[in-house]
């Protein structure tokens, strides 16, 4: 039976979970619209609605939700505004978002209060972030879970969520890594202008609750990644509250050693990241896409705590320079042993496989805690 599945994105980062289940049901005859708003929309972070705009079969419906530097609790507001109108008028079998971002927040909101029902996508996750508390909100508010570990599940369990509303279908974001790319590491030099033969990738997103240090933590790890005289590809940071101080410290970087690009496409990412030598930063992709990939990765901070215990993957401040240098000298361009523990890129797969039951339909919109 056709289902129509109404998919909130907000970020670049939350697309390149949803799309992979979004084409996949898509595939399977589902009908998908996809709710667009937050960074995609603005032009500092690379536009990145561009990519939901070329993903063929879906409709997207794109609704502006901030100006640079507005607090959470109004972008809260917005987006909780422009969702219900348009999720009440659209009337979709099935609401999905994802994590912890305050417009997934809005989305489970306003499918609760809607009588929706919403799918959370990687809900039990722990991290070093307040954004935790957003997430676990979501579970609640969520009527389905599909997580990507069984740890994530027992997290979800404990929250009081019913066991048949809970589904590891692993990462999502794997799935890109576990097929080719579609582009060579050639192509992906062309089109971004990367001149390295060899080079890092470098990542570093604010932290809400550390806005009054997270400048000199910018400053310490970029510091220490110019004085490594490495090369590095670095992606911009996400808009969260204390993104001016990265962008100020990055954009102070020696250009012959540093391609500073806003976003990339999903493929041509997955290929640089196949080819790069390390990853640094306190991105996801570091404790996730890269130890499944083999590639040796540097978590900085305390965005990622707790998220992974790949053997790949080294943890310090931002402040630890000697740190920082040693794992350059020692880990650049070794291939680690690949790490499976959020999935082997089978997600979608599980997605679909969950949608196709009855009983995932049948189950009652009214929530109770279950002990």
């Amino acid at each position: 039976m056709t289902r129509h599945l109404l998919v909130l994105t907000g970020t670049r980062a939350d697309f390149g979970k949803l799309q992979p289940l979004a084409a996949a049901a898509r595939d399977a005859g589902h009908r998908v619209t996809f709710f667009v708003t937050g960074m995609h929309l603005m032009d500092r972070y690379g536009l990145t609605v561009n990519e939901v705009r070329r993903m063929p079969g879906v409709t997207v419906h794109e609704v502006p939700n901030q100006s640079e530097g507005d607090p959470q609790d109004l972008i809260l507001a917005r987006t909780v505004t422009g969702f219900s109108a348009f999720a009440r008028a659209a009337r979709p079998d099935l609401v999905i978002l994802h994590g912890d971002r305050i417009e997934a927040l809005a989305g489970a909101l306003v499918a609760a209060t809607n009588y929706i029902r919403s799918a959370h996508v990687e809900g039990g996750e722990v991290s070093g972030t307040i954004d935790e508390v957003f997430r676990h909100c979501n579970t609640k508010l969520c009527t389905h879970h599909f997580v990507s570990s069984e740890a994530a599940a027992a997290r979800v369990r404990s929250l009081g969520e019913p066991l048949e509303t809970i589904h590891v279908i692993g990462s999502p974001e794997l799935d890109f890594h576990a097929r080719p790319s579609g582009v060579t590491i050639d192509e992906v030099r062309d089109r971004y202008a990367i001149p390295f033969p060899s080079y890092g990738i470098a990542t570093f997103h604010p932290v809400t609750s550390e806005q009054d240090t997270i400048a000199r933590q910018a400053a310490d790890l970029f510091g220490a990644l110019a004085e490594s005289r490495r090369p590095f590809v670095v992606i911009a940071p996400n808009n969260d509250p204390g993104s001016a101080a990265i962008f100020e410290a990055i954009e102070t970087l020696p250009k012959d050693r540093f391609r500073i690009l806003p976003s990339m496409r999903f493929a041509h990412f997955s290929e640089l990241m196949k080819n790069a030598a390390c990853m640094v930063g306190n991105s996801s992709a570091g404790v996730r896409e890269a130890p499944f990939l083999g590639l040796p990765s540097l978590d900085i901070g305390t965005r990622q705590s707790n998220r992974s215990d790949a053997p790949s993957v080294t943890a310090c401040e931002a402040s630890d320079r000697a740190t920082i240098l040693a794992f350059l000298r020692d880990h650049w361009g070794r291939q680690a042993v690949p790490h499976e523990g959020f999935g082997q890129g089978t997600a979608a797969h599980r997605f679909v496989e969950t949608l196709a039951r009855p009983s995932f339909w049948s189950l009652s919109l009214q929530k109770a805690f279950r002990d």
